[in-house]
């Protein structure tokens, strides 16, 4: 249990002149000082209605939130196991619906350690009409390489970690690039051996004059560093361009935004305008850094990006600081971490996609009979549109 002595002596010292700052300083969670269900609620309410960046496009009518589960949560006693389950029970539904696909709640309390992360993104995602497993990322490894690239490339794979990196040429004339998570920067400059002999064979075969376009596949990648947005797509143009645009919070009310500011990919020094087809492969386990990349490949300057596949994740709000502005992660008595985004992310159309996905140009869904036969449907789309 979280108790913050030092704020109480704060208050008795300095007095009616201080109150007001130090009543604001209870706006953040972490300051909270709990020793009831009531003020446990009260802290996680609060952080919720000044650090969440959705509440102008999220369906939760937070008011009502506070109406309904306030008194519920006022007949619990903390220091109860059956009832800290049971408001982890009411945390549960009171977050069913937001639209911030990054979010979980990560519980703390030793009443709750069996239980799992909160994640309503995760429910939405097993409601949908093509849900389906996500796909092992040794297949990969061990079936994209040799049965589609014939071995023409290079792969790596961390056992330890589950993660790889596979990047090749497809009928030795469309380059394909496979890689399980955002940190291809710090991976280049400081990773093993051959995960930095990937990332130059595939950099070095995007300047190969006779290719014909580019596959990257970002299937069941769950994102990471967004420096490697211009890592990796500032090698496909030679000037900066927009592909949306972002905003956090500002100040303390629910509704107080910074201005929008522009989200633009800045080429790599030295690389040109790549105009042959660049298509990007996404799947409802594309998260985040995936989806800003296939947002950025679909609105490349010469318009020969597209994306195929299935509807990604639909968490596109970037990460940054756990403090940022008045937006973003915080914790409280009974979680060790509300882990909410600190940017909204809209794409260059206008629209926000968070809690939906980023739609494909051209949908393939998994055809899980013929995968298992063998037949990959979604990377064999990819490769015709490329040469359409």
């Amino acid at each position: 249990m979280k108790l913050i002595y030092s704020l109480i002596a704060a208050l008795l010292v300095m007095g009616v002149v201080s109150c007001q700052k130090e009543l604001l300083d209870l706006e953040q969670p972490e300051q909270y000082v709990v020793g009831s269900f009531s003020e446990e609620f009260e802290a996680f309410w609060n952080g919720m209605n000044s650090n969440y960046v959705f509440w102008d496009i999220d369906p939760t009518d937070w008011d009502a939130i506070y109406r309904k589960y306030k008194p519920l949560f006022a007949q619990l006693n903390i220091n109860k196991d059956t009832d800290i389950r049971k408001a982890y029970t009411y945390y549960r539904e009171m977050t069913a619906n937001l639209v911030d696909s990054h979010y979980a709640l990560v519980p703390s309390n030793n009443a709750l350690l069996d239980s799992a992360t909160i994640s309503p993104a995760y429910k939405r995602i097993q409601k949908r009409p093509d849900f389906h497993p996500g796909i092992s990322e040794r297949y990969y490894y061990n079936y994209v390489y040799p049965y589609y690239l014939g071995s023409n490339g290079l792969r790596t794979i961390d056992s330890t970690a589950g993660t790889v990196m596979v990047s090749g040429k497809i009928s030795n004339s469309i380059l394909y690039f496979h890689f399980s998570e955002f940190n291809l920067k710090d991976r280049f400059e400081n990773g093993k051996l051959a995960e930095r002999q990937v990332l130059q064979y595939f950099f070095n075969a995007l300047n190969d004059n006779s290719l014909t376009g580019v596959i990257l596949d970002l299937r069941g990648n769950g994102g990471g560093n967004l420096s490697d947005l211009n890592f990796l797509m500032g090698a496909f143009t030679d000037k900066a361009y927009t592909f949306g645009a972002t905003r956090s919070k500002g100040g303390p009310g629910r509704l107080d935004y910074t201005p929008w500011i522009d989200a633009k990919v800045t080429p790599k020094t030295g690389a040109k305008l790549f105009t042959k087809p660049v298509v990007v492969i996404t799947d409802q386990y594309s998260v985040s850094m995936a989806e800003i990349t296939a947002m950025a490949v679909k609105a490349l300057p010469n318009g020969n990006g597209r994306v195929v596949g299935e509807r990604t994740w639909g968490a596109n709000g970037p990460l940054t600081s756990k403090v940022f502005y008045n937006g973003g992660q915080f914790s409280t008595a009974l979680f060790d971490l509300v882990y909410t985004s600190s940017q909204m992310l809209r794409y260059k159309d206008g629209v926000v996609y968070e809690g939906v996905g980023f739609p494909p140009d051209i949908t393939a869904t998994l055809n899980v009979p013929s995968f298992q036969s063998g037949r990959d449907n979604q990377l064999e789309r990819a490769i015709s549109a490329v040469m359409q």
